[in-house]
């Protein structure tokens, strides 16, 4: 079975690359793992001034991804795998792809313009030979019937 795992943030190209993945995940009779990852906060001197920002960081992730595989559901039947994780992204996604060798298609987003992002860079830089899966990069542009056609 095909799984495509998509790394969920707030962001419109997240949200394209997630499109995409569905919408490969359906014509392909596969599945869709969605991950997100909450950024460890820099060290805070009151201990549980740290401990709040994180919690509500993480709340706000699991929101996103619980309204995302709504969505996701009322659009393929079916629920994707979520996952929300605390940490370096680049490190938790190479995690996340060692936990699971069933990935066959890591998918990001790329914005419509500008920079393309700090995971792009990584995972499609210096590191791109050393993915244990394809790495699929949606352009930021593309309109979601734009996708469709492409999928």
């Amino acid at each position: 079975m095909r799984i495509y795992l998509v790394i969920m943030d707030e962001s419109s190209e997240a949200r394209a690359a997630l499109h995409f993945a569905s919408r490969r995940a359906q014509r392909s009779g596969g599945h869709v793992h969605i991950l997100a990852i909450v950024p460890k906060q820099d060290f805070v001197a009151w201990g549980g001034v740290q401990a709040t920002i994180e919690d509500e960081a993480l709340a706000r992730a699991e929101e996103l991804v619980t309204s995302v595989a709504g969505a996701l559901f009322a659009e393929m039947g079916q629920n994707p795998v979520i996952t929300v994780r605390t940490g370096d992204a680049s490190r938790e996604i190479r995690g996340y792809l060692a936990d699971h060798p069933d990935v066959a298609m890591l998918v990001l987003g790329a914005a419509s313009s500008g920079a393309p992002g700090p995971l792009i860079s990584h995972f499609a830089g210096n590191d791109a030979g050393a993915l244990p899966c394809p790495l699929t990069i949606i352009p930021g542009g593309l309109s979601d019937t734009d996708i469709d056609r492409l999928t």
